[in-house]
């Protein structure tokens, strides 16, 4: 079966999109962009559970890194990134440029968590 993300010189991206292939930055070290995708995104909502805002309680006391947060706001992170890129794979994207994250509290405990980018087509910039 062929390797959309892979196509050897063919049509389409000729490098595979990993996470050597996402940069916060507006272009990507070694590469041109040729074509513009778009924006793509990740997205969820997390909540802290009773049990998990009762240890934080507990860590607030003694101070230093609450690690059960630190914990819940890395994965919501590492969640958002993965949908993020799936949703580069999907249009055909072989990398990310311009990624970012943002967060915002929907309500007292609930928070959404956004990964985001402009999905491209990069070839070897000696090309």
């Amino acid at each position: 079966m062929a390797d959309p993300y892979n196509s050897g010189g063919r049509a389409g991206p000729a490098t595979r999109l990993d996470d050597s292939m996402v940069t916060t930055a507006m272009e990507l070290p070694g590469f041109r962009v040729v074509r513009s995708l778009g924006v793509v995104r990740g997205i969820t909502v997390r909540s802290r559970s009773i049990v998990g805002n009762f240890l934080g309680g507990l860590q607030t006391i003694f101070g230093g890194n609450i690690t059960i947060y630190t914990q819940l706001c890395e994965q919501a992170r590492e969640e958002t990134y993965r949908d993020m890129s799936n949703h580069a794979r999907l249009l055909g994207a072989n990398a990310i440029i311009a990624m970012r994250y943002d967060a915002t509290d929907v309500m007292t405990g609930l928070t959404e968590v956004l990964c985001y980018g402009t999905a491209v087509i990069v070839e070897p910039a000696h090309l």
